[in-house]
């Protein structure tokens, strides 16, 4: 009788260990960035605070998006992304926003949306 209930139980919790370990491999977060404005942006680059990890975009033309995944596997603390780019005039935008903890990401992506005056973020949730 008990191995019968030890039998269950492995059943049950062998397939959440073994997704809980998958999870882990999977921390990060999509990237997609969209550019409305009239202009290119070069040298993009989005990251952590923490700065461990980065995913370098480079250019991307007027109404161009690009996509791209952060890994954050080597992330320990709390603390938020960053974009940073060019834009055509020269002006470096450094956009910080939104939050993890623990090194791990709180949403499964976020969205930049690049316009000629300003920089609008959305995050999804898993």
């Amino acid at each position: 009788m008990l191995t019968i209930k030890i039998k269950i139980l492995l059943i049950l919790f062998l397939p959440l260990s073994l997704n809980s370990c998958d999870s882990l491999e999977d921390n990060g977060i999509d990237v997609t960035i969209i550019n409305n404005s009239s202009e290119s942006l070069t040298d993009l680059k989005f990251t952590t605070t923490e700065l461990l990890d980065s995913v370098p975009i480079g250019k991307v033309q007027a109404g161009e998006r690009v996509t791209g995944f952060l890994s954050m596997q080597r992330n320990k603390a709390d603390g938020a992304y960053s974009l940073t780019f060019t834009r055509a005039d020269g002006e470096i935008e450094n956009s910080i926003s939104g939050y993890y903890t623990n090194g791990g990401s709180l949403d499964k992506r976020v969205e930049y949306k690049v316009e000629n005056d300003t920089i609008l973020v959305e995050f999804f949730s898993y």
